[in-house]
């Protein structure tokens, strides 16, 4: 049996919700309040740092991207390429170079120390350097315009001649032939001992 409410039940119901959107209609939303002057200064001074931290950051990254993947930057310790390069002066060198050839100056490492030295000869190349001071790859003559010293082979060394390079290996001399230490002390230079090839060098005295 279904029971209708009654006119009086109606009429409440219909009063209490008017009463109810009534107050839904009045409750508004206070207005936000307006920052002083001193906060908004606060405010700003947080923005600034956070940018200011934010672009350090960026830098850092750049940097160690530039002189910690692609490039570096090391001073030359002695005078193992006199007279184009002397103890003092500041080279650029870049990290990702892997076809070396020959007359490129590169930074290696060699008995736990970084050193410097020109490509002669790589890969497949066989050198031999003789007791009268003559450099041979191929067996053919290097006739060296730059170079102002004799090519002579140190004595009582682990380097035999003639020496053939196997893959990924270079031979590297100074070009100042009289003492440098390179391939004729350490022997061949493999790929995995280069640091990169030199591109610039900053002299000490523009420093």
């Amino acid at each position: 049996m279904i029971r209708r409410k009654s006119r009086k039940q109606t009429q409440k119901t219909e009063q209490t919700v008017s009463a109810a959107a009534g107050q839904s209609a009045g409750q508004q939303t206070p207005p936000m309040r307006e920052l002083s002057p001193e906060e908004r200064r606060r405010r700003r001074n947080k923005e600034e740092i956070k940018s200011f931290f934010f672009r350090l950051i960026i830098l850092i990254l750049f940097l160690w991207l530039m002189f910690g993947v692609c490039f570096g930057i090391a001073p030359v310790k002695n005078g193992d390429m006199f007279p184009r390069i002397n103890a003092g002066d500041l080279m650029l060198y870049y990290r990702l170079e892997r076809d070396y050839n020959s007359q490129d100056v590169i930074v290696y490492e060699a008995d736990r120390e970084q050193r410097v030295g020109r490509v002669i000869a790589h890969e497949g190349d066989t050198v031999e350097i003789t007791g009268d001071g003559e450099l041979h790859i191929n067996d053919s003559i290097v006739m060296e315009n730059n170079i102002f010293y004799d090519t002579y082979p140190y004595e009582g060394e682990n380097v035999t001649y003639p020496l053939t390079l196997a893959d990924g290996e270079v031979f590297v001399l100074g070009d100042f032939r009289q003492g440098a230490r390179d391939s004729r002390y350490y022997g061949a230079i493999a790929s995995g001992e280069i640091k990169g090839k030199v591109i610039t060098i900053l002299r000490r005295s523009e420093l």
